[in-house]
């Protein structure tokens, strides 16, 4: 195996990981608006509040590996998707603010205002990301210097919207199942006939991508064909799936979480085999791509970069691992920092 495939690996695993932690954030966000009581949203926001913003420490360090190995994605995405990437990092900072301001003034009407900005923001974000996944399916229209050749509407399509609506409710099942966990009582039996209807919206979600990603988008599967040990990703994933509904009527939400966290790996595992080995597909002239080889830094970098990560990723997991351990158990009432 290669540097550069390496490099791959390791930026899908940190993105995996920024997908199944800011996933449940995000998704307790979609839900916020859901609980009219001010106790029981504040609740939610404490579920997340000691870790929300280490979460995304996963998103900043996988896109500056990103940039750093293949620096060539960084020239063309930057130029060419300039609006949507301003946007996202627009509403990620507005979803900051958001849970921080929330809670500094009694008033009802200020905390509502803040409470609809920080639900809107977790659902476009959502959606941002699946709309970026989609792109990368189906390729951009780049010229032969790799440059992006089409606008922001470009980027908009029914495909593209498809796999946003289906980040979202991925997600939304995700937040939901998390809550489950940080939960107790009167809400957590509220959260609990979320569950399954977020379930379902993912799985009506999941099959309709699945069978037009087949349909139109025939390429995802090739390494599958070529391949055959392949398929027990795709095996592993419906597994994961099927098993979150069993855990969730045997009532062990802990495993139900780790399968939606399974799912979520699953899912992006196979995004990573379909595209292998191009970054930014492009499309209609698949020359044009920009792959793992004619986008990468020299081997030198990417030596260098190896080593640096092999030392610097342990920390990042030990630091989540210790938040996570530290705020581990139920929401309490005297807990209630937001």
């Amino acid at each position: 195996m290669d540097l550069n495939t390496i490099w791959f690996i390791l930026i899908g695993v940190l993105f995996a990981g920024y997908a199944i932690l800011d996933g449940f954030d995000l998704g307790v966000g979609m839900l916020h608006l859901l609980v009219k009581n001010d106790l029981h949203r504040r609740t939610f926001l404490n579920a997340i509040g000691p870790v929300w913003d280490g979460n995304e420490v996963w998103l900043i360090t996988g896109g500056g590996a990103l940039f750093a190995a293949f620096p060539e994605v960084y020239a063309t995405v930057f130029s060419g998707f300039y609006i949507a990437l301003f946007l996202l990092l627009v509403v990620l900072v507005f979803r900051a603010v958001a849970i921080e301001f929330r809670s500094k003034r009694e008033s009802t009407s200020w905390r509502q205002k803040w409470d609809i900005s920080f639900s809107l923001a977790s659902y476009l974000i959502a959606f941002l990301l699946g709309v970026a996944m989609g792109n990368i399916i189906v390729g951009v229209p780049l010229n032969k210097f790799h440059e992006f050749v089409g606008n922001f509407w470009t980027l908009i399509s029914p495909y593209t919207v498809l796999t946003g609506i289906t980040t979202v409710a991925l997600f939304m099942m995700h937040g939901a199942i998390y809550l489950v966990l940080k939960t107790e009582g009167e809400l957590q039996t509220i959260v609990k006939r979320w569950v399954n209807n977020t379930i379902i919206f993912f799985v009506i979600c999941y099959v309709s991508t699945t069978m037009i990603t087949l349909v139109y988008v025939p390429h995802m599967t090739q390494h599958f064909k070529d391949f055959p040990i392949l398929f027990i990703v795709p095996l592993l994933n419906m597994l994961a799936i099927a098993n979150i509904p069993r855990e969730i009527y045997h009532q062990r939400y802990g495993w139900a979480f780790i399968s939606s966290c399974a799912s979520i790996a699953a899912l992006l595992a196979l995004f990573a085999i379909g595209i292998f080995p191009n970054l930014v597909p492009s499309n209609p002239n698949p020359e044009y791509s920009l792959t793992i080889y004619n986008a990468a830094s020299s081997q030198k970098t990417l030596t260098i970069m190896l080593i640096i990560a092999i030392i610097g990723v342990p920390f990042v997991l030990a630091y989540t691992t210790a938040i996570y351990w530290t705020f581990r158990g139920k929401v309490k009432m005297e807990d209630l920092n937001y």
